[in-house]
């Protein structure tokens, strides 16, 4: 059992300690819904392993708070451990202790001037269609309606506004096969990949200011294939690109754009997701930022913000982790910043302002 009346960093590490890499969240899942009907104050749902609790209060606007339950695969990072204000573990940083964070708010602000919305969802780190956001957007929309959101992503503290859009590309160059003992009876395609690595290395990135944030943009090969065998000269290569666009361009604008750079080459799209304005101009996002403190930057990469702004809901990223330790084996979360993480959303949720 979840107890959420404990302090937010002994929270955060219990959390850790219950294992949920992305398709295998129901115990921590459970454990989550549990406690929040729990809670007399919340209306709790739950769709799969995502579970969404809300208040009932009639007030003139709702906030959601978001945060995901999964990890990817444990590293031998388990369980966790306490060493120099430093918790370690699995999802520590990416995103347990920003769940940890919603839910004590969950348990502990009963009576919030907004109503809210907590949403802790699953499979945020494989592919989209598993995404438990995807899922509750299809089948319940109206459960993640809202005037504001939040993503308690990992931000180290700070307020990152929108996210960047992605796509990958496939730049194709051909040739002529022929035997490699008289290679000048064909056209080696790998050789003729060169111009199209040289306009990459060429290539100057936007750094377009939107909405007051400045974004910088990205194109960059992630991947070379090519080849037949050992003795054949390939009469195909294969460069895919992935374009990190800011969030004023849509998905049709950014694909344009790749065009233009490769031009007199094919060029096949793999996968697309747009990108989401900052979502700062918002009155309620105001509040945040006013409780938060800060200087909002601009968010360098792809969040489920832009699930929500495709479902007309502004939405920022905040949260106690720190985004380069992601991932890692070593992944740690700083105990400090869960606390001041909790204070300033409690700040903002009552209306008070952070000491």
């Amino acid at each position: 059992m979840l107890d959420l009346t404990q302090d937010v960093r002994t929270l955060t590490a219990a959390i850790v300690d219950i294992p949920s890499v992305s398709g295998a969240e129901q115990v921590l899942a459970g454990l989550v819904e549990q406690a929040l009907r729990g809670l007399p104050h919340l209306e709790v749902d739950r769709s799969g392993e995502t579970v969404v609790a809300r208040t009932g209060l009639g007030r003139a606007e709702r906030v959601l708070i978001a945060g995901h339950l999964d990890t990817v695969p444990v590293a031998g990072n388990l369980p966790s451990r306490v060493e120099g204000g430093l918790l370690h573990g699995c999802g520590a940083s990416d995103m347990k202790a920003g769940v940890a964070v919603a839910l004590k708010l969950a348990a502990t602000v009963p009576d919030p001037v907004r109503d809210v919305t907590y949403v802790f969802y699953d499979c945020e780190e494989v592919e989209a269609e598993r995404n438990g956001l995807n899922r509750v957007a299809r089948e319940h929309p109206g459960l993640l309606a809202a005037d504001f959101a939040v993503l308690m992503e990992p931000t180290d503290g700070e307020i990152e506004g929108g996210c960047q859009g992605t796509l990958r590309a496939e730049v194709r160059v051909t040739g002529k096969r022929a035997h490699s003992a008289r290679s000048w009876f064909g056209v080696n395609a790998v050789h003729g990949a060169e111009p199209v690595l040289a306009r990459l290395n060429a290539y100057r990135a936007r750094r377009p200011v939107v909405d007051g944030l400045e974004y910088h943009e990205g194109l960059n090969a992630v991947g070379v294939r090519g080849g037949v065998a050992g003795n054949v000269i390939p009469d195909e290569c294969v460069v895919t690109v992935n374009y990190r666009f800011a969030p004023d361009l849509t998905i049709e604008a950014a694909q344009a754009h790749v065009r233009e750079v490769f031009e007199g080459y094919e060029v096949a799209f793999v996968d697309a997701a747009p990108g989401a304005r900052p979502g700062l101009t918002h009155p309620v996002a105001a509040a945040f930022t006013e409780a938060v403190g800060g200087t909002p930057r601009a968010k360098l990469g792809w969040t489920d913000v832009a699930r929500f702004s495709a479902l007309g809901v502004p939405a920022v990223n905040y949260g106690p982790g720190d985004p380069n330790l992601a991932h890692q084996k070593g992944e740690y979360v700083t105990l400090e910043k869960i606390v001041e993480s909790e204070r300033a959303m409690r700040a903002w949720l009552t209306g008070g302002r952070t000491p």
